[in-house]
């Protein structure tokens, strides 16, 4: 009988677990958007953890053990491990590559680099909080400090470790264009534009408050890849682990049948 690798997958979104797999990347992606009755539609962004990572939290060598392949010889495609606090429980070290799948199992990569970018302070943006929590939130703190507020200095609205992503929005324009208006169409799907304007207002004329809840619930499902700023982030108490996006120009001169899909 053939022989099969076995893979350590955590799934970031739409849910939060630890598998493992005889599948690679690309076919997992498949596998879990197209092939499997437990999720059959939208995107899923998981993450390749080192296969020699072990905790005691998880029973990963137990479930290793029954990754094998079916009686015809075709590779196992998933053996959950866990699907309760599994980020919380898995280093930032391990975290070796980020899968963006499309809602047709299109898989783009991503390896992580240091985040260097030099922001300047003070900005709204908008984050989507995207594992264990998910809630969408407007701040004035940068990715470093958003990352750090969420894991140490938050207790009733953060998580020892978070995976967040920013969403693009021109907020000087959104602010210029609705001011005074009755009438506001929101640039956030399934958002009230009234709420997420009052959030960003409030968080510009008090310099004393960082961040303002928009939202319970992942926008995620509701736009484009494109709209993720930047990249993705996870943070803990110590560390901050950037997996960025490539533009536009990239995505589509060197990543097309992916770009194709996902826009």
């Amino acid at each position: 009988m053939q022989e099969y690798p076995k893979h350590l997958y955590m799934t970031i979104f739409p849910n939060n677990a630890l598998i493992s797999s005889q599948l690679s990347p690309v076919e997992f992606a498949k596998h879990f958007v197209l092939g499997s009755a437990k999720h059959f539609k939208g995107k899923v962004i998981f993450a390749e953890i080192d296969s020699a990572f072990r905790d005691r939290y998880f029973a990963i060598d137990e479930y290793l053990a029954q990754t094998f392949p079916y009686e015809n010889g075709s590779p196992k495609k998933t053996k959950f491990i866990a699907s309760y606090a599994v980020l919380e429980h898995v280093p930032l070290q391990v975290i070796q590559r980020l899968y963006l799948a499309t809602s047709s199992g299109k898989t783009l990569e991503l390896s992580p680099t240091p985040y260097t970018a030099v922001n300047e302070p003070g900005l709204v943006r908008i984050y989507q909080e995207i594992a264990p929590l998910q809630n969408l939130v407007a701040s004035t703190l940068d990715q470093r400090n958003f990352g750090k507020y969420i894991t140490q200095e938050s207790r009733s609205k953060g998580a020892p470790k978070m995976c967040f992503t920013q969403i693009e929005l021109d907020i000087p324009e959104f602010i210029e264009t609705n001011k005074n208006r009755h009438l506001i169409i929101s640039p956030i799907p399934r958002h009230h534009p009234y709420r997420l304007y009052e959030c960003i207002v409030e968080l510009l004329e008090n310099p004393q408050k960082r961040t303002k809840t928009i939202s319970l619930g992942s926008l995620l499902d509701e736009i484009p890849y494109f709209r993720l700023r930047h990249g993705i982030w996870f943070a803990d108490k110590q560390d901050l682990l950037f997996f960025p996006m490539p533009g536009h120009n990239e995505l589509k001169d060197k990543y097309y049948s992916w770009w194709k899909d996902a826009y």
